[in-house]
């Protein structure tokens, strides 16, 4: 923290001393926004949204809040859902000139229409009136006078985005957009948690990008340290945090065209560990080690678009960590050892990455945004803990190809190998041996999906879409009541999304 106020006290002094007068300009006010309605029919395919602290680290299946449900025995195994939900987004942009703006942003949601109460994200309860408006952004920008470069400074609750396999997070924080030609550097400082003001309980995120055009390409790196001095997230007055954690994500990244081929690279590694506090001091520290390497490439051809590519992430080894990822727990494999290392690629607290152009059933998402990432499916980022996101524990090779038949109507079709990189287990099944020890497969399955984008009018847009998957060995669960594996049926999903933007 005391970092932190003096390099606000040297930015005041900065400004001061630059003396510049304040400029009388007319204020510049624009209104923009989404509003959107998603139907979504599907089968076998959970809404993975972690509902506790103790988040799995690399086993989605066990631990995420009601997962259970869509495993055997469960209400929702082998059988059909359907359901209506809707987003609505208002930006209040206002400028004076391009030395001041300032941004305020809202968010309504609606999980399900029919909704039984009206808490967050519950905008569709019969009835409405409900308190579903949520604060998404509060931020003014400016730039920095007096100084022989560009710099920007945004102070905030706002966006900060380090690349989609990463995160997208929202929250309170500074940060310096610095031009330096070539190069554009970012620099900022978040802050994550706040416990006890006079207590080392809170966390802190620090991020520095560096991104350098070269001809067509972009070519960039970045740093993002968390400091969490309580793991998991949980605001807390009367109890010192039981873990803290220190994590460091390095990347670096690769977007534009090569010729007529457009590419995308990313390779993100993370490095740190969980350690106890407290009571927990004595458990042994649990290291993270992890990656993930995802690269596309796009050759456009009259009105064709042809693609390729792959992901890696690793996977963990249930030898080696138990499911909460957790100082003290025992490894998940069952040896009876205690906890020491995670290998899964992990994702940060509250880091929303299911954006990404990758597979409707499995991931998620598939068409350009044509589930915002919602049901979040196989894998999720949880708002109080690293868990292994949508990607941790899984690879994929795709091939796809759009063709815009009319100015107005725009059809693609993907197909995905998706395996498994867990090691002496499986990232999503629970299947097991005879000997009762977690399976060791490889195969997730093949998925295969179609997606059409009809321009009803210049902002409205009717996206539909509709994928399988042919599940494999690794998509097995164990049925503890049977005492045996059982193949849930192939999960399907078809899902339309009409928005309008404005």
């Amino acid at each position: 923290m005391r970092k932190v106020i003096v390099l606000s006290l040297a930015l005041l002094l900065l400004i001061g001393f630059a003396g510049i007068a304040s400029s009388q300009q007319k204020l510049d006010f624009k209104v923009s926004g989404m509003i959107d309605m998603l139907a979504i029919l599907n089968r076998n395919v959970p809404d993975a949204v972690p509902g506790s602290d103790y988040i799995p680290a690399y086993l989605a299946s066990p631990l995420f809040g009601g997962f259970a449900e869509y495993q055997p025995g469960g209400k929702v195994f082998d059988k059909k859902r359907s359901w209506v939900m809707s987003r609505g987004i208002l930006n209040f942009d206002m400028s004076y000139g391009k030395e001041v703006t300032g941004r305020i942003a809202f968010e309504m949601d609606s999980d399900r229409w029919g909704e039984g109460d009206g808490y967050r994200n519950r905008m569709g309860m019969w009835g409405t009136d409900r308190a579903a408006v949520e604060v998404k952004n509060v931020y003014l920008s400016f730039g920095v006078p007096g100084v022989p470069v560009p710099i920007q400074i945004t102070a905030g609750t706002q966006p900060f985005v380090t690349r989609p396999v990463l995160n997208y997070t929202d929250g309170p924080g500074v940060a310096a957009d610095i031009k330096i030609d070539p190069a554009s550097i970012k620099l900022a400082w978040y802050k994550a948690l706040e416990n006890e003001d006079y207590a080392s309980d809170d966390a802190d995120v620090y991020h520095l990008n560096i991104r350098v055009p070269v001809e067509k390409v972009t070519i960039g790196g970045f740093v993002s340290h968390y400091n969490m001095n309580t793991y998991p997230f949980s605001p807390s007055f009367t109890s010192a945090p039981s873990y803290r954690s220190d994590m460091t994500w390095y990347g670096i990244y690769a977007d534009g065209k090569v010729g007529p081929v457009g590419l995308t690279f990313d390779f993100v590694y993370d490095r740190g560990k969980v350690e106890g506090r407290g009571a927990k001091v004595t458990a042994r520290d649990v290291k993270y080690r992890g990656f993930i390497i995802r690269g596309m490439i796009d050759y456009p051809w009259e009105k064709f678009n042809f693609g390729l590519g792959g992901m890696y992430a690793s996977g963990a080894d249930t030898k080696k960590t138990s499911a909460k990822g957790l100082p003290g727990d025992l490894v998940a494999y069952g040896t009876g050892a205690a906890s020491t290392k995670v290998g899964s690629y992990v994702v940060p607290p509250l880091a929303e990455h299911t954006y990404m152009d990758e597979a409707l059933v499995f991931y998620g998402t598939g068409g350009p945004g044509i589930t915002r990432g919602a049901p979040n499916n196989y894998g999720s980022s949880s708002g109080t803990a690293m868990t292994r996101g949508s990607y941790g524990g899984t690879w994929f090779a795709k091939a796809y190809a759009s063709f815009k038949a009319t100015p107005w109507y725009t059809v693609k079709l993907q197909g995905l190998y998706i395996g498994d990189t867990t090691k002496h287990g499986n990232t999503i099944g629970t299947a097991r041996k005879l000997t009762g020890q977690l399976r060791d497969d490889s195969t997730i399955g093949w998925e295969f999906d179609i997606f059409n984008d009809i321009q009803i009018y210049k902002n409205l847009m009717w996206r539909v879409g509709a994928g399988i998957l042919f599940a494999g060995d690794a998509m097995e669960y164990w049925n503890s009541t049977l005492s045996k594996n059982e193949d849930p049926k192939n999960p399907w999903a078809i899902v339309t999304r009409l928005i309008y933007t404005f």
